[in-house]
């Protein structure tokens, strides 16, 4: 093969291993959208408090340590070593669903029935809620995690590849992150489990009647709190996946909720009701933007990756605004 060949080969399994990770995130706007009806602009902000939280269980911090510290005049930092990484994700996962929990007692029962934009805008400031709620608690400063995940390039396919090139065109083989390839396969397994638990499990129902109307659902039994319970806590888990990866990739930082603005595109690509479709959607957004950036940047200069995604999704607004996978809405005027 040839060495543009090759680089373009490259250049299409690094977006798609980085369009995984965006459907990650999208992953659980599809779940919160498909029991409610409303884009949850808190999703990315849960990632960031589940990968705090983790992390804080990993080592051993204690919560609200410079808080209690400047008040009292203490020395608290650490209550022990920390607890390994398996009781730790356990402990975050209970977490989460405390706070789903919380989430549907404090905000959402008392929004049963009130307009779409009512909840989207309730979603929005329990974002900033949980953002300064998890700086106070966890700190602002940066972290590591490390969850026993492979990362680093793949010498093996770098071998592999190496011998497709040409000889003594000097290629040096193909680069894939073994973080990405391990995001790769949990997106799958996500989606096929999400998939089947909505299509063929009574609460996957329930969820489906729940979003498309509350009155409705209540009248044959369903309970419209419990079922919010549910969804906000799997979002919660789906958010603790999304925080891992990501968290492990580029370290734990208050910038990782703004995530959730990258996770958009993929939704209006793929569809804000479809599960595979957030999936789809990401696929697309990360080749396309990275053969962008390879192809086009140089002409432009570069940083085409920043804007990419949202041009693609105008041009599906205007064209087809349902998403590849999404439903058709169709009103009688």
């Amino acid at each position: 093969m040839s060495v543009a060949l090759l680089n373009l080969i490259e250049t299409t399994l690094n977006g798609l291993m980085a369009g995984v990770m965006y459907s990650l995130v999208a992953l659980g706007f599809v779940l919160i959208f498909k029991a409610s009806g409303i884009f949850n602009f808190a999703q990315g902000v849960l990632a960031l408090f589940a990968a705090l939280t983790l992390v804080a269980f990993q080592t051993g911090q204690v919560p609200f340590a410079h808080l209690v510290n400047a008040i009292f005049g203490t020395e608290l930092h650490k209550w022990g070593p920390g607890l390994p990484t398996f009781l730790a994700i356990l402990l975050t996962m209970l977490v989460m669903v405390a706070l789903a929990f919380l989430i549907e007692r404090l905000v959402l029962k008392h929004l049963i029935n009130q307009e779409p934009i009512i909840l989207f805008m309730a979603t929005i400031g329990l974002a900033y809620f949980l953002e300064g709620f998890g700086d106070l608690m966890w700190g602002s400063d940066v972290k590591a995690l490390d969850v026993g995940l492979p990362s680093g390039g793949s010498f093996w396919w770098e071998d592999v590849t190496r011998e497709w090139a040409a000889e003594g065109s000097g290629y040096y083989g193909m680069y894939v992150d073994l973080l990405d390839v391990s995001a790769a396969i949990v997106a799958v397994a996500l989606v096929v489990v999400l998939s089947l638990f909505s299509q063929y499990t009574a609460t996957g129902r329930a969820l489906r009647a729940v979003a498309d109307d509350h009155q409705a659902a209540l009248s044959v039994g369903i309970s419209l709190r419990t079922i919010w319970v549910i969804v906000w806590s799997i979002a919660g888990f789906v958010a603790l996946v999304a925080g891992i990866m990501w968290g492990a990739k580029s370290g734990v930082q208050f910038s990782l909720s703004l995530i959730a603005l990258k996770a958009l595109p993929v939704l209006i690509l793929g569809g804000f009701t479809s599960i595979p479709g957030a999936i789809v959607g990401g696929l697309i957004i990360g080749v396309g933007e990275k053969l962008a950036e390879a192809y086009f940047g140089p002409m432009v200069g570069g940083a085409i990756e920043n804007w990419f995604a949202y041009m693609l999704a105008l041009a599906f607004l205007l064209f087809r605004p349902q998403g590849l996978f999404g439903e058709r809405i169709i009103e009688r005027i």
